[in-house]
């Protein structure tokens, strides 16, 4: 069933492109076009059949009646001003940030009909190249619109999510960014100083265990110091619940307590068995 007519996706990397590539193959619009500051992930998102059309220009999304905002945080601060005055005033607009307050802070005043969505899909890689129209299936998306958001934008944008496979969860931007900022920001944190803690000359005798631990290290760097950097205060929230954890296993080993060793760690692996 056609729900769109024209969408634009701004930014065809993996989780734009792999959007794009569901609404395609679900039949959810009639044409989709992709717009970059980068002619190389244009040229891919076309080759792959991900957008109809490819423009360098934000003026190509005048006449859409869909627009999705598929950039890093600063990115979509920076030029939802200049898509604001771009788009038309009954478009639908949704970001996919892994923030959400500011965005959904500065974004709601900008556009009528605009809703803050983060799909809780991806990988490590990044780009055009390893997006897929199955990304979401079986994926949460968290919607995260404000009291004065409209809520037949809300409805649409839930909607297309379940069209494409994911289940949504509604929630204010601050509970958001604080879940988010121990669920997912940490876990990039810890692999990043786990990884960076290991001697580099021991490096070659990594085992299995390591390199599943530390997968997401591999994430775009710069990426991920704008995220954490925008969820700066439940970031160190995060730390320093870390760093109280690391401190009582440090202790234990000072005291040469197994007894406590044992009773932190089965405390862990009772919750990570617990996860679904």
């Amino acid at each position: 069933m056609r729900a769109f007519e024209k969408v634009a996706v701004v930014g065809t990397g993996l989780i734009g492109g792999s959007i794009a590539l569901a609404m395609k193959k679900k039949r959810l619009c009639r044409r989709v076009i992709g717009i970059s500051l980068h002619k190389e992930s244009l040229d891919s998102a076309k080759r792959l059949g991900a957008v109809d059309e490819a423009f360098l220009s934000l003026e190509a999304i005048k006449d859409a009646d869909l627009v999705i905002l598929a950039m890093p945080v600063r990115a979509i601060l920076k030029l939802a001003p200049k898509i604001s005055q771009i788009v038309k005033i009954d478009c639908l607009v949704f970001d996919v940030a892994s923030t959400k307050v500011n965005i959904t802070g500065k974004l709601s005043g900008l556009f009528k009909f605009f809703v803050g969505a983060h799909p809780l899909a991806g990988s490590e890689k990044r780009g055009i190249n390893f997006a897929r129209p199955d990304l979401f299936l079986n994926s949460l998306c968290i919607l995260t619109p404000l009291k004065n958001t409209d809520k037949s934008a809300v409805l649409k944008v839930k909607k297309l999510w379940t069209a494409l496979g994911a289940k949504t969860l509604v929630m204010s931007p601050q509970r958001h960014d604080r879940i988010l900022g121990f669920v997912s920001h940490l876990s990039h944190i810890a692999a990043f100083s786990l990884i960076n803690s290991i001697p580099a000359q021991f490096l070659k005798f990594s085992i299995a265990s390591l390199k599943e631990s530390t997968r997401i290290a591999s994430s775009d760097p710069r990426l991920w110091a704008e995220i954490v950097l925008d969820n700066r205060k439940n970031s160190l929230a995060a730390i320093s619940k870390m760093q109280a954890n690391l401190r009582q296993i440090k202790s234990a080993l000072q005291s040469k307590s197994s007894s406590r060793l044992t009773g932190i760690f089965k405390k862990a692996k009772f919750r990570r068995d617990s996860l679904k």
